[in-house]
């Protein structure tokens, strides 16, 4: 079982709030990001965003909008957890 710790929730451009797993930090040319994974209608594929603020208690984040850097970010991410994932390419 993961800790309530290990979930966050975001609200969408509708004012909807979605829920992801947290998986992890990464940090990428001395900026961080977080890597999720929604929790419903969920294919697999992972949302990856930069911590821009906020404190422990209440991070702000905010969507990468350069797909290289969020590539980047995700390749870090599969090379830390190669033994504990498994990644389709």
């Amino acid at each position: 079982m993961v800790p309530m710790e290990d979930f966050v929730t975001l609200t969408d451009e509708n004012g909807n709030d979605v829920e992801f797993e947290f998986l992890d930090y990464v940090k990428y040319k001395n900026e961080e990001y977080v890597v999720l994974l929604p929790t419903e209608d969920c294919n697999g594929e992972v949302l990856i965003m930069k911590l821009t603020g906020g404190d422990v208690n209440d991070e702000e984040y905010e969507v990468v909008g350069d797909q290289k850097v969020a590539d980047a970010v995700f390749e870090t991410f599969k090379e830390k957890f190669r033994d504990e994932y498994v990644f389709e390419d």
